[in-house]
């Protein structure tokens, strides 16, 4: 399914989108702010992560990094969290990064 919304052939509306990244709304929030920065490459999980991905990565934080500054959450704070294989709590086979905040803006 990720695939398909990087790819932009969904109708999902995108809060920032570049060459490599696409963040959006997570559908079911675990915060008052949960954002999703999804590379449009695919990349099942964090284990399949291989050297020419490093740069994606950190463009992926750093992404997330701007995206809590236009929510407002530099200040409050945030996390950050890959959920890695199904006894991580991951669910779907598509690299993402979650951004949650927001409850003491």
């Amino acid at each position: 399914m990720f695939c398909r919304i990087a790819g932009g052939d969904t109708d999902t509306d995108f809060l920032f989108e570049n060459a490599s990244v696409v963040v959006f709304r997570d559908i079911h929030p675990h915060a008052p702010v949960h954002l999703l920065i999804v590379p449009k490459k695919h990349i099942r999980s964090i284990n399949d992560v291989v050297a020419e991905d490093q740069s994606l990565l950190g463009e992926m934080i750093a992404v997330a990094r701007d995206m809590a500054a236009r929510e407002g959450l530099s200040a409050s704070g945030y996390k950050l969290l890959f959920n890695v294989e199904r006894g991580g709590g991951q669910v779907i086979f598509h690299l993402h990064l979650h951004l949650l905040g927001g409850w003491n803006r």
